[in-house]
């Protein structure tokens, strides 16, 4: 795929010819009549799932009353078979697409929006110009497409807007959707499918007066992370599913800017977690509660076959604890909220603070209905990858995050394009064993600003070796360490505050820049994001 990848020559250009050129070789291409081509359809590649995206201002029904001005992804499938897309009509929420392992998929991306965006497939393992690098951001008008194999296992990932500087807002605003892969695997275990196979994105946001989405761009509130004061889950407020008396597969995704959660149901019935990140484990997993991150996803097992018509069951956010050095800073989390501590009122607005109790959606018994499906005593084969592959196996990377002095930083360092480090160059086809320290050593933070980053590596996913913690951190991470599930592939992991978590990540295929950062989406805008080179 031709391209150029020059983001400040780039800007400068005309693409008239480019978009021409690419409506007379590819019909189907003369249906983004009106946006301008940044880089043309290769010639080589035969899509199987075609489908045309498009970024808009909408209107959307959210509350009772004036309906919110959002952005909005709507889509359209150009070839292939139309269940590959749902559009989520009647909420914000971007399509969902779904696609199978082997598929080789188009996807036309049109900004109609009044800012710079791009997009980026969170979990899969493409190319470096398809993972939707800011670098890549397009201007009102401009179209960018992506071609690439889906080469993931079965599992539930997601795309959302990655613009420098702007991500936060962006997401926050609508730009986000679930990618939903199956392949032969999974469907040879005769899990919940159809109407019975539920996504639910939990997301907060905030609303002023008129219904409009509100965010604060405060400097305290972005050293926190934003917090709103309702859960939506599927786009809507007070969200009830209604099932019948048989077992589901429910997908959910942590879309929030900031919120951690602490899934639990109120009856004491366990989470049955059958996938996360990358997919399904190799045998479910039962949890008393289970912690979700921004960007992660969990696929859970619920069977209400015993339950009796009429039954209501509500999913909870548990009370947790984060402090790593007696409770200032994030470390005032938990009942107390943010506000319990000597800068609680200037850090946090938010109704609903993090690590409080509170409900996130309700689950109601409504038919009666017989199920066929049971709980597969084991899911899908893993392979462990093992330490002794890796290419550093006793000199790990470390990524240190760092939060003072009004900035978020990896390794001492903020965001910036072309600034490649010697240590941020990783030859392709390794395997790298690589640590996060979250103030393991008890210096790196001080007592200001022990908060939980949930951080994410772009590109392949990979697997947990270890979760180490200080003893002075102890007491507060027994509150989420029963509620992690460190097994299967994962893309995404929640460093708590003196905590160090140790994984081994594949750099295989693809040359090119990808992105590691937090996914505490204001810290990602504020810098807590470098690139790796792969070459």
């Amino acid at each position: 795929m031709k391209m150029t990848t020059n983001i400040k020559r780039r800007k400068l250009l005309k693409y008239t010819a480019i978009g021409i050129a690419g409506a007379v070789t590819y019909p189907c291409w003369a249906k983004t009549e009106g946006f301008v081509s940044v880089n043309r359809p290769s010639a080589g590649f035969s899509p199987d799932v075609e489908i045309e995206l498009t970024m808009n201002t909408a209107d959307v029904a959210i509350l009772s009353g004036e309906k919110t001005h959002v952005w909005k992804v709507t889509g359209k499938v150009l070839t292939g078979p139309a269940t590959a897309l749902d559009n989520n009509e009647g909420t914000y929420l971007a399509p969902t697409l779904r696609f199978k392992k082997g598929q080789k998929i188009r996807l036309i991306l049109n900004n109609n929006l009044p800012a710079q965006s791009i997009l980026h497939w969170h979990g899969l393992h493409v190319p470096s110009n398809m993972d939707g690098n800011p670098m890549y951001a397009i201007n009102h008008g401009e179209t960018y497409i992506y071609e690439f194999e889906i080469l993931n296992r079965a599992g539930t990932y997601w795309f959302h807007a990655h613009t420098h500087g702007a991500t936060a807002r962006q997401v926050y605003s609508g730009l986000a959707g679930l990618f939903i892969v199956s392949d032969e695997q999974e469907q040879a275990l005769n899990l919940p499918d159809d109407s019975c196979d539920v996504p639910l994105v939990i997301q907060d946001r905030s609303f002023d007066g008129q219904n409009q989405l509100a965010y604060s761009g405060h400097m305290m509130q972005r050293m926190q992370g934003f917090l709103g004061d309702q859960i939506l889950v599927n786009g809507r407020p007070d969200f009830v599913l209604p099932v019948a008396t048989r077992a589901y597969r429910l997908r959910f995704l942590n879309g929030s800017n900031s919120r951690i959660y602490k899934l639990a149901w109120d009856d004491g019935t366990p989470i049955t977690v059958l996938g996360v990140d990358g997919g399904l484990l190799e045998s479910p997993e039962q949890h008393a509660y289970v912690m979700l991150a921004p960007g992660q996803r969990l696929e859970v097992w619920m069977d209400f076959s015993e339950r009796a018509l009429g039954t209501e069951l509500t999913l909870r956010s548990l009370p947790f604890t984060s402090a790593s050095h007696g409770g200032m800073g994030m470390g005032m989390m938990g009942g107390r909220g943010m506000r319990g501590g000597m800068m609680g009122g200037m850090m946090s607005v938010s109704t609903l603070p993090s690590g409080s109790d509170y409900p996130l959606m309700k689950i109601r018994v409504a038919k009666k209905e017989q199920g066929h499906n049971t709980l597969p005593k084991t899911l899908t084969p893993i392979t462990e990858l093992q330490l002794k592959n890796a290419a550093n196996p006793t000199k790990p990377k470390t990524i240190a995050m760092s939060m003072k002095h009004m900035s978020a930083q990896l390794n001492g360092r903020s965001y910036a394009m072309d600034d490649i480090q010697p240590d941020e160059i990783i030859p392709v086809n390794s395997l790298q064993l690589i640590e996060f320290d979250n103030g393991f050593d008890g210096g790196m933070h001080g007592m200001m600003m022990a908060m939980p980053h949930p951080m994410h590596l772009h590109g392949e996913q990979f697997q947990i070796v270890k979760r180490e913690v200080n003893a002075g951190s102890s007491d507060n991470y027994a509150s989420v360490s029963g509620g992690f599930i460190n097994k299967g592939w994962q893309d995404t992991v929640l460093v708590m505050p003196g905590e160090k978590v140790t994984i081994l990540k594949p750099f295989n295929d693809f040359k090119g820049l990808f992105m590691y950062h937090c996914h505490n989406l204001e810290h990602e805008d504020m810098g807590m994001m470098r690139d790796f080179l792969i070459k």
